[in-house]
């Protein structure tokens, strides 16, 4: 496979995640982040630190808009539900296995 088809089947399956993710507006991304370790705004932080590492600014919001579909704050207000203590007990547990989005890979 050359490199071409290659980044463009990635960018492809990107596209898919970031909009299967806008469809299960149900999933919360604290139960993303206790199974998977990243969520959303994960997913935002690793954009936003891909673009700017190819010259193009964009801020953690600009990021997150396009990963969630429409602002945050629309987001939180309309889908987010508060965690249990079971949730936050389990995101604590799992901490260590969390993504790296400090930008290095």
């Amino acid at each position: 496979m050359d490199d071409q088809t290659r980044i463009e089947a990635e960018a492809a399956a990107f596209r898919d995640l970031v909009a299967h993710l806008q469809k299960r507006t149900d999933v919360q991304n604290i139960d993303l982040m206790n199974l998977a370790g990243f969520c959303r705004n994960c997913l935002s932080k690793w954009y936003r630190a891909e673009l700017e590492a190819r010259g193009v600014a964009i801020d953690y919001d600009q990021a997150r808009e396009r990963i969630y579909g429409m602002p945050y704050a629309h987001w939180k207000q309309a889908y987010q539900q508060d965690a249990s203590a079971a949730q936050k007990a389990r995101f604590q547990e799992t901490e260590a296995d969390h993504a790296d989005t400090s930008g290095g890979h």
